[in-house]
């Protein structure tokens, strides 16, 4: 126990003296790391003709904190992971978890019907599946100029 509280100390110490050292330019590129954070992320594959689209959401109510949208050829997943102000856990002094708003934006095919999309919420998991619309171009000649 006091070998535990001698490691926190020296890990606050060597935290604050990296808060003064550290330069502007590696604040900024940190941060830019901690943004990618703030993104759901995602697993995406083609079953048949649908686009599946997984997004890890664990701990939020897919009926009030889950949105998905189609604007524009684009697909969001936007949630939000609440914190609960009662806490009856007696001396917690640390935690992980990540709470407040999160999205993820996907591009999808052209012509994407959003009728057509389906989504389902299971075990902290959303999946959304897309039918990529069939769009059957012929190839088209370039005509090359002659200079």
């Amino acid at each position: 126990m006091a070998t535990d509280i001698a490691v926190q100390k020296k890990d606050r110490r060597l935290s604050r003296w990296f808060d003064w050292f550290e330069p502007p330019e590696v604040s900024s590129l940190f941060d830019s790391f901690r943004s990618l954070e703030d993104r759901i992320r995602v697993e995406e594959e083609m079953v048949g003709d649908d686009l599946v689209i997984r997004a890890e959401l664990p701990g939020v109510d897919p009926d009030q904190d889950i949105e998905v949208t189609l604007d524009d050829d684009v697909l969001t997943v936007a949630a939000e992971r609440r914190k609960e102000e009662s806490s009856t856990k007696a001396g917690q002094f640390r935690s992980e978890f990540r709470y407040g708003s999160f999205r993820r934006s996907i591009r999808l095919p052209h012509e994407t019907d959003a009728k057509a999309i389906t989504a389902s919420y299971r075990d902290g998991i959303l999946e959304v599946k897309v039918p990529v619309p069939k769009v059957e171009r012929a190839p088209q000649k370039v005509v090359i100029e002659k200079r």
